[in-house]
């Protein structure tokens, strides 16, 4: 489907497109996040929100910084998908001051309900937004995608709710984290594929991505249940040979996208490499539920390399092509990626205190240097494209 012609836009650049405002949020919470949270650790700086330590560090990287950019991502593809006009303006500014809201009162709000209600206002109204596009573009292909967006606010509530009741969140946490997997294994695989077809079918003969087929189909499911399983019953033998089988077929699922080729291509291949780290922080968590493995190794292979290096990936691109830039990483993008990918391996792999320092360190270089490359990006105009009729990038989200 061809994207709509958009009509002149008065406002500033930031807010002319769902992905600018939404993705220069992320990278600048992913920078602030995780120094403050090295900082509560060493208690050099208290929080008066209803989470211990622990829980707001996880929350804020899992239900903070990576709802934002699942909106910012969501806003870009389903003009794609629909044809409609992209959601720009006020409705952006107001989006991206709810967000903000539930950062600040989910750090200093002292009234659980409260903060419940105005962090997880955010998810809510992008899953409307969201149902509303696709329905209005009768686009019912891709009405699948509310079903997980619904699910991951469902995940936040019960954390907040757990975190009420019990004092420490446990089913929503792993409900959050299964929900984003489930996400990066459906749209990852989707998107990454492609990509790759594309990129290569233009560099001569050679092997190409194996189209969807039963075996992504029948790999899907049997993640979903494995994930289910493990929020559920996360010590049991079934829950751990589960994940082990899914991570497992998500693995040779990855090798069936001929990844190996695109080496040339450092933006198709840190999509493969953040999908790779999927499928080992599912192996990981596997390995633990059966006592094999540290509980926290293959929750920061999954979080920081899976989640944080797709998200990251998958800004790097849409900013690129969304702003008719080249989709073509240079070293300082190179670098960015490479950081977060170290920082997964040393925290999962060094659980005592240096190596938590480390990865800290590596994660925050990471993100400065994507705020470095993209904010002026994000948020001025394109200088190829003032003119305010000028046809719009054939980049695909």
């Amino acid at each position: 489907m061809n994207r709509p012609v958009r009509p002149p836009f008065a406002g500033p650049a930031l807010f002319s497109y769902g992905f600018r405002p939404l993705f220069l949020l992320a990278g600048l919470w992913a920078v602030v996040v995780v120094p403050l949270w090295m900082a509560i650790r060493s208690g050099a700086v208290t929080l008066n929100g209803p989470f211990s330590p622990t829980d707001w560090h996880i929350h804020e990287l899992l239900f903070g910084y990576t709802s934002v950019v699942i909106a910012g991502f969501l806003f870009t593809a389903i003009p794609n998908w629909t044809g409609r006009m992209p959601t720009r303006g006020w409705p952006l500014v107001a989006l991206s001051v709810l967000w903000l809201a539930g950062r600040v009162i989910v750090a200093l709000g002292p009234w659980p309900v409260v903060v419940m209600l105005v962090d997880c206002a955010f998810m809510a109204v992008i899953g409307a937004m969201v149902a509303t596009e696709i329905i209005a573009g009768r686009n019912w292909g891709n009405l699948k995608v509310v079903g997980p967006v619904l699910l991951y606010l469902v995940a936040n509530v019960i954390f907040h709710l757990e975190a009420m009741s019990r004092g420490q969140a446990d089913i929503g946490r792993r409900l959050g984290f299964a929900t984003v997997a489930l996400l990066i294994l459906l749209i990852g695989g989707r998107i990454l594929p492609s990509f790759t077809r594309n990129w290569l079918a233009k560099r001569g003969p050679g092997a190409l991505p194996v189209p969807f087929a039963r075996f992504d189909a029948g790999s899907l499911v049997l993640a979903a249940l494995a994930l289910t399983c493990w929020v559920v019953a996360p010590q049991t033998q079934l829950a751990g040979v589960g994940l082990m089988l899914a991570g497992a077929l998500q693995l040779a699922r990855l090798l069936r996208w001929c990844g190996w080729r695109v080496w040339r291509e450092p933006l198709l291949l840190m999509l493969h490499v953040a999908f790779a780290f999927v499928a080992a922080g599912l192996l990981g968590i596997g390995l633990a539920a059966l006592g094999i493995l540290p509980a926290a190794t293959g929750l920061h292979l999954l979080g920081i390399g899976g989640i944080g290096g797709m998200t990251l990936a998958v800004m790097m691109r849409a900013s690129l092509g969304h702003t008719g830039r080249p989709t073509e990483a240079g070293l300082v993008l190179a670098l960015a990626f490479g950081a977060v990918v170290l920082a997964a391996g040393v925290r999962a792999m060094s659980p005592e205190a240096s190596g938590l320092w480390t990865a800290a360190a590596f994660w925050t270089f990471g993100f400065i240097l994507f705020l470095w490359h993209f904010a002026p990006i994000l948020a001025w105009p394109n200088p190829a494209r003032r003119k305010p009729n000028a046809a719009p990038s054939t980049a695909r989200t």
